[in-house]
């Protein structure tokens, strides 16, 4: 078979597993990573580097979607919450990482820290119905925070490795990257402010809406690759220019011409390629320490979320904190690039990598216990 032929297959099973999971009650991405853990078995010849080059493909309309579902103002006012909750995460999770370092400091510890404390955005949109939508932007603001830590932490210890930089190019490379992010959020701003109603206008004029997807991949395109080039990784650009494209620059109505748009793309053709491939390429290894590692890990995140989101109702706060904790795919990403960039170990791999999917199926499982819980009390 040729390519077109392998992605056919991959993505007819992707949506029949998603539509399956998703009638029992599942989000179907769970489907699309287990049809990926499925075909990794049953197709040896996939051609690799073209699936890859699809997979980044979908991670980057992925995050643009993510960035479509926020607005500036509701990362600012979700961060008040969510930044000292991952803060929090991170510090727990990273000490609880050190029994399996031989209680080293490390990038394994680093790196799998940052996998254990990551909540993926698309994965808090399908669990709302979980935790309900007035806490989606806190979720979410999470979400985006651990996601982009994650990929900054991975790349910074990517950099200090490979290019052997003192602390002190470490550090300027870290300010670096919060340069040009506070400078693309910062023409938003004052974009918004000066210049909403000719953009809104502009926008009216275009005839067709291959011409609003035309301009929005040449504005992704172009802070992705500015990404790569300051050394973070394409998505966030991508991510940015979902953000900043929201109704409230754009106007309501072209905003939800090009939200249609790019959910078509993303939902029915990318995003099954891209968690069927991170099924294809999951790497673990089943013994009573990966066991030991992934109960103990999701425990304490769990718990810890839902305190930290306490709201006076423990199934409320447990779906919460269960909706927060709920790991994400984005994790076997970083874990597979920090193990193919030799930063990462085998072995750390392999246990960040089973947190990864076990955390995004027991918390899946919680919400719908509480879910189902709540419809029969009503």
């Amino acid at each position: 078979m040729d390519v077109i032929g392998y992605v056919f297959i991959i993505i007819a099973v992707a949506r029949i597993l998603a539509e399956i999971f998703e009638r029992l009650g599942y989000p179907g991405f769970l489907g699309e990573i287990s049809a990926g853990l499925l075909l990794g078995v049953l197709l040896k010849n996939l051609p690799r580097e073209e699936m890859a080059l699809l997979a980044e493909l979908g991670i980057f309309f992925l995050m643009i979607y993510a960035g479509l579902e926020l607005t500036p103002e509701e990362i600012h006012l979700g961060g008040r919450k969510s930044l000292p909750m991952y803060v929090a995460t991170y510090v727990v999770m990273l000490f609880l990482t050190l029994p399996f370092t031989n209680y080293r400091f490390s990038t394994d510890n680093l790196i799998v820290a940052s996998i254990l404390a990551v909540a993926s955005a698309p994965i808090v949109i399908r669990f709302t119905r979980f935790f309900g939508h007035d806490f989606l932007h806190v979720a979410l603001s999470y979400a985006v925070i651990s996601e982009v830590g994650s990929l900054v932490i991975l790349y910074l210890l990517i950099n200090f490795e490979l290019h052997h930089l003192s602390y002190m190019e470490l550090f300027f490379e870290f300010v670096k990257d919060i340069v040009f992010l506070g400078t693309v959020l910062g023409l938003n701003y004052f974009i918004g402010i000066q210049h909403k109603v000719w953009i809104i206008r502009a926008l009216r004029r275009l005839k067709s809406d291959e011409a609003v997807f035309g301009i929005v991949m040449i504005l992704a395109t172009s802070l992705a690759l500015i990404s790569e080039q300051i050394g973070l990784h394409f998505s966030i650009g991508a991510f940015l220019v979902g953000l900043i494209l929201h109704s409230d620059l754009v106007g309501t109505k072209q905003y939800e011409r090009l939200y249609t748009i790019i959910s078509g793309v993303t939902y029915g053709i990318f995003a099954p390629i891209f968690f069927a491939w991170r099924g294809i390429n999951f790497e673990t290894e089943f013994s009573l320490e990966v066991v030991y590692f992934f109960v103990v890990i999701y425990l304490v995140r769990v718990l810890l979320t839902t305190v930290l989101v306490w709201e006076h109702d423990l199934k409320t706060s447990l779906a919460r904190g269960a909706g927060i904790a709920s790991f994400g795919v984005l994790g076997l990403l970083v874990g597979e690039i920090g193990y193919t960039y030799g930063v990462l170990s085998q072995h750390m791999y392999a246990l960040a990598s089973l947190a990864s999917i076990m955390g995004i199926f027991v918390s899946a499982t919680i919400g719908r216990i509480i879910s189902h819980i709540n419809n029969n009390e009503m």
